[in-house]
């Protein structure tokens, strides 16, 4: 077969790979970790180079995952802040208790939780797994229970598809929120890097990172920049009038681009530039920060009712 599913030990972790042998690019997936993306290899100038920016190990995960800024995590049930931790859903206040910083709840519920794997296929075409996470109302801030399925497909074209539903399992609705927050790299500064994202605004934030309701035009990046000493930990709204992709991060040295391709189900962008700028988050979001608070892009799912949501990462070897 042209594409193959294996699993390994490494690091301490046990990762799942799917590879295009054909091509060698390969993507590695951890479910016990939040069901991260841990690597996206492509075979590029003789070498494997790994554009994903991972953990060190297993135990690296563990101590750090928050730290190291939740690198590659799933963001669910909601994604970035919720203001002061608290929130009011159908006349109930809930607080929420897994992770503050500076007192705001943060990025959500499983992005350290073990998922299962339900499911894998391999074919000439792709290779597919998917994860499987039952969330049962264990945390008294989100008492609701819903199922959160992660399904991986390799392609042809160093094209990795990426799809989360969301089934609401329990009896009552939920209030619902879903984002990634993968970290790019090409092994060096991101300062030498292009940027380019089709964005309509920019949300504005408050000093403790919390929208301030205003929202200002924003295309600064319609097309490829060189990031330079640009700093960023902000939100856009995406263009999808532009052309696909919505984003671009461009490595001219190298001669080699990741790609992002996203549909309305994320129509928010939130990019976030690290002290040590080596890597670059930039993370799909299907609702603002404190969307459990200001209600933009918040989803409320009825029971049993499944709400979808589609990202694509391609790596472009550049002439």
């Amino acid at each position: 077969m042209a594409f193959t599913i294996t699993s390994v030990r490494n690091s301490g972790f046990d990762k799942i790979i799917l590879k295009d042998e054909g091509t060698q690019a390969s993507v590695e997936i951890i479910p016990a970790c939040g069901a991260i993306l841990q690597a996206f290899n492509v075979f590029h100038n003789g070498k494997l180079m790994n554009v994903v920016d991972g953990y060190d190990s297993e135990a690296d995960f563990a101590a750090h995952a928050e730290t190291k800024g939740f690198k590659s995590c799933k963001l669910s049930p909601f994604a970035c802040r919720i203001k002061d931790a608290v929130y009011k859903f159908a006349e109930q206040v809930y607080t929420v208790d897994k992770y503050l910083s500076a007192g705001n709840a943060l990025h959500g519920l499983l992005y350290d939780a073990s998922f299962t794997l339900t499911h894998k296929e391999a074919t000439n075409e792709k290779a597919i797994v998917v994860l499987t996470y039952s969330y049962k109302g264990v945390n008294s801030g989100y008492p609701f229970k819903y199922d959160c399925i992660v399904t991986y497909t390799l392609t042809k074209e160093n094209t990795l598809h990426i799809k989360t539903e969301i089934v609401n399992s329990g009896e009552g609705i939920i209030p619902m929120q879903d984002g990634w927050h993968p970290y790019f790299t090409f092994g060096g500064t991101i300062d030498d890097l292009q940027l380019e994202f089709q964005s309509k605004e920019q949300i504005v934030f408050d000093a403790t990172m919390i929208p301030t309701g205003e929202i200002i035009p924003y295309q600064q990046y319609g097309s490829l920049k060189k990031i330079g000493t640009a700093q960023f930990d902000d939100c856009f709204t995406i263009n999808f009038a532009a052309c696909q992709p919505a984003c671009v991060l461009r490595d001219v040295a190298k001669k080699l681009q990741v790609e992002i391709h996203t549909d309305k189900s994320y129509p928010y962008l939130q990019i976030y530039t690290p002290p040590h700028r080596n890597s670059i988050a930039i993370e799909n979001l299907s609702a603002i920060p404190n969307a459990f608070n200001n209600g933009i892009g918040l989803i409320t799912l009825a029971p049993q009712a499944t709400a979808s949501f589609t990202t694509t990462y391609k790596i472009t070897l550049l002439k």
